[in-house]
């Protein structure tokens, strides 16, 4: 399964970045792996643009937060998203897995 997390990256959690609170919070569950990616442009809920331009560096730029892995594992985090994303957009979608390498396995 795959989840997605859409937030903002000036987003909060006691004092640190949303998105990195909840990829420590997926390593420290032993979920396969996380990846944070910071979206140019987009807009959300209040229809409100963000988007990074050549004069300003960023306003509030959107970050979607992947995470692969079993129903069951991915589910622990589940709690931990509904108390601290406040706002944002949470997807849980089938995928089809074609390799997954880890230590010089193949699963």
């Amino acid at each position: 399964m795959l989840l997605r997390v859409f937030v903002g990256e000036n987003d909060m959690c006691g004092g640190k970045a949303l998105y990195e609170w909840i990829v420590l919070k997926a390593r420290e569950l032993n979920l396969a792996g996380a990846t944070v990616t910071r979206g140019l442009m987009g807009f959300g809920a209040h229809s409100r643009m963000h988007t990074a331009k050549l004069l300003r560096l960023s306003e509030d730029l959107p970050v979607v937060i992947e995470i692969v892995d079993t129903l069951e594992k991915l589910e622990t985090l589940l709690p931990f998203l509904d108390e601290n994303v406040k706002e944002g957009l949470i997807t849980l979608e089938k995928v089809r897995v074609i390799k997954y390498r880890h230590g010089g396995e193949s699963v």
